[in-house]
């Protein structure tokens, strides 16, 4: 009996507790969401410039190392075919690099195409000089990156335009 006259004083006192425990949590997750949101909503007006430079960057850096472009800026007369896969290669790493901080800004998806068009512009550049001897004007070298490019029948750097376009399309 004097158990059951203990729990009629306890029982609702633990429901109380639990029910004050309960909304006091609720109540400190809204006003946590509530402050993430405005901390976004007032950072939005920096981030999302920075957000929009980074894939104009990004898609820059996939245009220039496209053979008809990079080709077109780094080749120059007199030069041997080995002097412009080392020029090619030097290019593409450097671009590569003075973009790397981008990638903050953009989805780990896009970056990771990125890295590879890098990586394939690399590899046709390399597969086609060693088709060609070292001392051969440039132009054969060229010639023989323009083939196997075109022999890709759809390149990783217009697959990463298309993702990064449609993932900007996405944000306005």
């Amino acid at each position: 009996m004097e158990i059951l006259e203990i729990l009629k004083y306890i029982l609702p006192s633990l429901v109380v507790l639990a029910s004050t425990y309960l909304f006091m949590r609720y109540t400190r997750e809204q006003d946590e969401r509530l402050r993430m949101a405005e901390i976004k909503n007032l950072s939005q007006p920096i981030v999302l410039p920075m957000r929009f430079q980074a894939y104009e960057r990004v898609v820059l850096f996939l245009e220039r190392i496209i053979p008809s472009n990079i080709i077109l800026r780094i080749n120059e007369p007199g030069m041997d075919s080995r002097a412009l896969q080392t020029a090619l290669l030097m290019s593409i790493r450097e671009e590569y690099e003075h973009n790397l901080s981008q990638q903050v800004y953009i989805s780990i998806k896009a970056w990771e195409v990125v890295k590879n068009a890098k990586e394939e512009m690399i590899r046709v550049v390399n597969v086609a000089a060693s088709e060609v001897p070292d001392e051969a004007p440039s132009m054969e070298l060229a010639q023989k990156i323009f083939e196997h490019y075109l022999q890709t029948e759809k390149p990783l750097v217009s697959q990463a335009i298309e993702i990064l376009k449609r993932e900007l399309s996405q944000l306005f």
